[in-house]
């Protein structure tokens, strides 16, 4: 399972703060419309800072417990089920919940659509253009998946190249040059702006 991005000691106090909200409100069994509010509140936030130990829990009982004493909207819905398929899709990779999840809700949106898609058939274009069409709860939530996305595009750079141009290379992994070498540890060599991939073999 993904881990979270450490928080700094600030963050970390208002995460416990957000933390200890929703268990009183969990305690009391509180689901009329200050715990929906409440709850919307730390999913956004917590989804931004990329800690799903807050958002899950929080998204899980917006849904199957709040919203059916206190409905949310039908905006609501498609916003705050839309948010837990995408972790379900891109932090947990369970595509067969996903797709029972959309089901149950009956959910259409053609961007979730589009990155569903895209996982399945590890199509990284498609990814990174939805990705920079899309707002920063979604594309947070997405981020997820770029490790995965960014491998397989460097494999198919791989398999289908001997040398590139170092902009096309960073397109296609949605990333800078300097960050593919510390974070993915990619060995190619970079002369200048070009990248030799590979080399043909001696005959």
């Amino acid at each position: 399972m993904a881990s979270s991005t450490t928080p700094s000691p600030e963050l970390a106090v208002v995460l416990m703060a957000m933390r200890k909200l929703r268990e009183a409100m969990v305690a009391t069994a509180r689901v009329e419309e200050f715990a929906q509010r409440a709850y919307m509140f730390i999913i956004r936030t917590t989804i931004l800072l990329k800690h799903w130990e807050s958002y899950h829990a929080a998204l899980l009982y917006l849904l199957r417990r709040i919203h059916i004493i206190t409905p949310l909207s039908a905006t609501e819905v498609q916003e705050f089920v839309g948010y837990y398929i995408l972790d379900l899709a891109c932090r947990q990779g369970d595509l067969h919940t996903v797709y029972k999840v959309k089901s149950d809700y009956k959910y259409n949106d053609r961007k979730i659509d589009r990155v569903i898609h895209a996982l399945v058939h590890d199509d990284w274009v498609v990814f990174w253009m939805v990705k920079g069409k899309v707002d920063g709860h979604v594309r947070a939530l997405m981020s997820w998946s770029d490790g995965q996305m960014r491998m397989h595009a460097l494999k198919c750079l791989a398999r289908s190249y001997f040398t590139a141009e170092k902009g096309f290379v960073e397109r296609s992994t949605d990333s800078e040059w300097a960050a593919l070498v510390k974070e993915m540890e990619v060995g190619w060599e970079l002369d200048g702006d070009k990248v030799t991939i590979r080399r043909p073999k001696a005959r």
